[in-house]
């Protein structure tokens, strides 16, 4: 859009009659913001252009679910810092992309539908249009003609050619990145796979003349064990009630992070991607990203580098009577080998496929139920739980590969079936969680460390790599590390393992059995999975009659009618995941509209990558793991030029709830008559009696009454008369029962909407809850009830969710923008309290006074008075340096002080005030704008200049010398910087105060030092 074009909307007489309408009010926040976002929508005023001479800057925000609820306040609080930073960058003579979209693919929606029967689409886009709205009336500086959803075929079309692209394609240990899966197929076809270094399943050596001999599903088979994208039968996290498949960062203690439900361990053939042949960089590439520490340590521990060896225990045949196990062998992964001599047990993990096959008959059901147990138990929750020990001796051994000694095989669910090989050799002595398994189980402990401190080897295990080697034959006298070396060396010799290194990151599960996802592009020919290609993209989701698994248990694609590939094969009933869409959307706000490619090379040439990205922490494992994967592999291929998506990484805190509490009393009753229908019945009545009419008794009344709101000590009378009329009514049934009478708070939340400064309005709340319209309230003397507060997680359940639409409407959109700055640092979580948002209403009013008298702009030509300037400058440089360090807090505080100075030296300068507005349009554009607009500029604000700090302004021309007589300070006297010391001495000796404390006496010495202090030697 040109300039003149944009100006079109500021014609005079338009100008002039909206002047006109809202001068009669002090400032009319809601016309004028209204106004303003109607005209940025209009002029499309925050349209990024592709190809521009500025610098780029990518500001990205984390993409939201669009839920049903919408937005509550603490929602916003990234994206208003995001929105500052990108409209101070467009001030700073970038040009800058700033995108929104929605991450709508999910399981809420999906679940409504299975409760509602209406199509999840319909949930999604009604729930995108109320976060539209809400987002619309914040004032975001959002380029809208880049929105995506996930959920957009349009968009997904790619996520899908993204996944075809990660089954075409295998990785390359030798040169270290991705290539094309027929570079793999020249070779086997060339010379077999024996030269081969891939990351891969454990496959066979072949020959090329194997190779083309195989069938084609034995090439499909073979090509699965090298592919990125590849289908295997995988141990998953199931969720029977929900229907799919979660991953670990959807379970939480054993239960689904959505509903609550549980889950359980269970060997499925999954789509996976192999994350893991990435794990390296992902580990290395960390340390040059700016992103934060917190986050960088989760990535850090989740991938989970360890360097050790292999390391074979060979089974003992006559502990077993399974003839497939002659000669067979458990292989275990260790990183400290020079603790073999000190192994006194194996553990397997309980999904070990050994497990069955070398199980005794005699132990068999103590196996059988404790596999049962395990599987109902995540990995997440395996891996934090220390305190609970559990395991099961399965009556077999395995020998020692030094010592020659039988050692017990047990299962275990501290250990991984994905970890390393899913058994590890137990050294109870050196390891915590082996020794408080020994030491649970009655296991020896061998040691074989000697520490250099003094260590008690009855408490606790000695897990340090120091100490000397004992107890163990060739590696006696040895240091710790010396050790290592040695047995490694020892291992490779004799064939018994070998040194490698190994990552607890685990492969991607990728198969979802929902139906509110993205198709899978995958169809099966005669039990081979083939990919579609591009020109048959996007495959679309199909109609169901349900949204339920089939009754034979398959997801619900299954249910869809004719839905074949060209009519005759088999599609994928699994969808993706959700994390799917999100890891490469930030590409497509690149070229959101590309129907050829998923980007252009020339947008992603110049955008490149993120700049600042912005999100919540809680994302450090999930999200930014695939989206960094997806990043590097896309750029193995050649398709972008960044390995990373962000440079730069922000992680907002959490804005908590403040819940409201009000407190019931509730009477209970201890009985001592035998049960009978008859007692049962008078039970009740004199239950619903004593509970007829509910009594809520306010906060602090409730604290003198009672002891930590817990049992009531009968003393308050008000209390007591409600309490006699109850009783009254079942004083018979009381006497026939022999009960005593007890009564007690029970605390409750209540809608923070009808609470203001913890008074509830209590009119407000018997209509909010149909079971209180008739409740006593036992108030404070002033009549006020007053509810108790906690801060709390934010949350429908809690009742602690305030809308920002309330604030917006009650208090303006730049009211709310600034305040949810001012509560406290980006980064730090902070609770939500309404107290202190009138300061920040008053100071927008204050601000806008500063330009008008009256109802009349107010506004000189005139040059502005040094002070004036300085206080304008050291603002300037305050909000530079603000921005850049993401302090958007203390911003708003130097906005206060500012305005307050401005304000006392009655400021109406041009030269000032209009910089001014600049300096504000990133936190409050509504009323720049409008302050703007108000100056005479005919361009919006966002493509004004921000001001630059001129230092000599913030240089003091005088200096404030404390006067001190014998080195005790009496007053103070203001002088030129540039005066001499014999001048300041001369001018002070001259005044009046100097001669009231020298009393007629001559100074015996009068010490001047320059700009600093005057003491006069009497």
């Amino acid at each position: 859009m040109t300039s003149a074009n944009r100006a079109m909307f500021f014609v005079p007489s338009w100008t002039n009659r909206i002047q006109k309408r809202i001068v009669k009010m002090e400032y009319n926040f809601r016309e004028v913001e209204k106004r303003w976002q109607a005209y940025w929508a209009e002029n499309k005023t925050f349209k990024t252009e592709d190809n521009s001479s500025k610098p780029k800057y990518f500001v990205l925000d984390m993409f939201p679910y669009p839920s049903g609820a919408g937005l509550h306040v603490g929602h916003p609080l990234g994206y208003i810092a995001s929105d500052i930073f990108a409209r101070y960058k467009r001030l700073k003579g970038f040009n800058v992309l700033h995108p929104m979209g929605y991450d709508s693919f999910g399981l809420p929606a999906e679940q409504y539908a299975i409760q509602t029967g209406q199509h999840p689409r319909i949930t999604t886009e009604n729930n995108i249009a109320r976060y539209r709205d809400q987002l619309d009336k914040i004032g975001f500086s959002f380029d809208w003609d880049r929105e995506v959803r996930t959920s957009d075929p349009q968009y997904y079309k790619w996520t899908q050619w993204i996944f075809i692209q990660l089954f075409n394609s295998w990785y390359n240990k030798k040169c270290n990145k991705a290539e094309k899966i027929e570079t793999l197929i020249a070779e086997f076809e060339k010379s077999g796979n024996g030269n081969i270094s891939a990351a891969c399943e454990v496959t066979e050596v072949f020959s090329s003349s194997d190779w083309n001999a195989f069938s084609e599903k034995d090439r499909s088979d073979v090509l699965l064990n090298y592919r990125l994208a590849f289908l295997s039968n995988t141990m998953v996290n199931w969720c029977p009630q929900l229907g799919t498949v979660l991953a670990n960062e959807e379970v939480k203690e054993g239960v689904s992070e959505r509903g609550g439900y549980p889950v359980e361990r269970k060997l499925m053939k999954q789509w996976s991607l192999r994350i893991t042949a990435y794990a390296d960089r992902l580990l290395t590439d960390l340390d040059a990203l700016d992103w934060t520490e917190s986050i960088k340590e989760a990535q850090r521990n989740w991938i989970g580098k360890s360097e050790g060896t292999s390391l074979k225990f060979k089974i003992q045949e006559s502990s077993i009577k399974n003839q497939d196990l002659i000669d067979a062998y458990i292989e275990v992964f260790t990183t400290r080998p020079d603790t073999v001599f000190g192994v006194s047990f194996v553990t397997l993990a309980p999904e070990h496929e050994l497990v069955e096959k070398l199980t005794t008959p005699e132990q068999k059901k103590a196996v059988d139920e404790y596999i049962t147990f395990a599987k109902n138990r995540s990995e997440r929750e395996r891996m934090a739980d220390v305190k609970k020990i559990t395991g099961v001796f399965t009556g077999a051994y395995v020998i020692h590969p030094f010592t020659g000694k039988q050692v017990p095989i047990w299962i275990g669910d501290y250990v991984l079936a994905g970890y390393g090989t899913g058994a590890v050799m137990a050294v109870p002595a050196h390891d915590s969680r082996d020794y408080a398994f020994a030491d649970h189980f009655g296991i020896d402990k061998q040691v074989i460390i000697l520490p250099p401190v003094d260590w008690d080897f009855a408490d606790k295990s000695y897990d340090e790599k120091e100490g000397k080697l004992v107890n163990s034959d060739f590696l006696n006298g040895l240091e710790v590390k010396a050790a290592i070396k040695k047995v490694i060396t020892v291992i490779e010799e004799r064939g018994l393992g070998k040194g490698k290194t190994n990552f607890r990151l685990r492969d991607a599960i990728f198969g979802r059995q929902r139906y509110w996802g993205e198709p899978i592009p995958v169809y099966y020919e005669n039990g081979i999975p083939k990919v579609l290609s591009e020109n048959e993209l996007p495959l679309l989701l199909p109609e169901v009659d349900k949204y339920l698994p089939t009754e034979t248990g398959e997801p619900p694609l299954a249910r869809a009618k004719d839905w074949k590939y060209k009519g005759e094969f088999e599609y994928e009933y699994s969808t993706m995941p959700g994390w799917a869409g999100s890891s490469w959307y930030f590409l497509r706000y690149m070229d959101a509209h590309n129907d050829k490619t998923f980007a252009s090379k020339e947008a992603v040439d110049y955008w490149q990558n993120v700049d600042l990205y912005i999100g919540g922490a809680e994302h450090a494992t999930g999200h930014l793991l695939y989206i960094r994967f997806w990043t590097k592999f896309l750029n193995d291929l050649g398709l972008i030029p960044v390995a990373e998506p962000a440079k730069k990484l922000i992680n907002q805190g959490m804005i908590q709830g403040v819940s409201s509490f009000i407190y019931k009393l509730i009477f209970v009753f201890e009985g001592n008559s035998e049960r009978s229908d008859e007692n049962e019945a008078k039970s009740t009545k004199l239950r619903e009696a004593l509970n007829e009419f509910p009594i809520i008794v306010s906060k602090k009344r409730s604290e003198i009454i009672t002891n930590g709101f817990d049992e009531y000590d009968g003393t308050d009378e008000e209390i007591n008369k409600y309490l006699s009329k109850s009783r009254i009514k079942v004083q018979k049934e009381i006497d026939e029962l022999n009960v005593k009478i007890t009564s007690m708070f029970s605390k409750l939340h209540v809608d923070v909407n009808i609470v203001n400064n913890n008074v509830l309005d209590t009119e407000a709340f018997k209509s909010w809850r149909e079971e209180y319209k008739d409740a006593i309230f036992i108030t404070e003397e002033n009549g006020d009830y007053i509810c108790g507060s906690e801060v709390e997680k934010m949350s429908k359940s809690k009742w602690n969710v305030v809308s920002p639409d309330k604030i917006v409407e009650e208090q303006g959109a730049d009211c709310l923008r600034l305040y949810e700055m001012f509560l406290g640092p980006l980064e730090q979580s902070k609770p939500w309290s309404t107290s202190g948002i009138s300061g920040v209403s008053n100071f927008i009013r204050k601000l806008w006074r500063l330009y008008h008298n009256g109802d009349e702009l107010n506004i000189s030509n005139e040059p502005a008075t040094r002070p004036e300037l300085k206080t304008l400058h050291k603002t300037i440089k305050k909000i530079a340096q603000d921005i850049e360090n993401f302090s958007f807090n203390t911003s708003v505080s130097s906005f206060m002080i500012c305005v307050n100075e401005l304000t006392e030296f009655k400021c109406n300068k041009r030269e000032v005030l209009e910089p001014l507005a600049i300096l504000m349009a990133p936190y409050a554009p509504h009323i720049a704008e409008e302050l703007w607009n108000k100056l005479g500029n005919s361009e919006s604000i966002t493509y004004a200049t921000f001001p630059i700090c001129n230092e000599d302004y913030l240089v003091e021309s005088s200096f404030n010398y404390p006067i001190s007589f014998n080195g005790k300070t009496r007053f103070f006297q203001e002088y030129d910087r540039s005066l001499s010391k014999e001048d300041v001495e001369k001018e002070v000796l001259n005044l009046d105060q100097t001669q009231k404390y020298l009393e007629g006496k001559a100074p015996k010495k009068v010490i001047v030092v320059h700009n600093k202090i005057v003491n006069i030697v009497i």
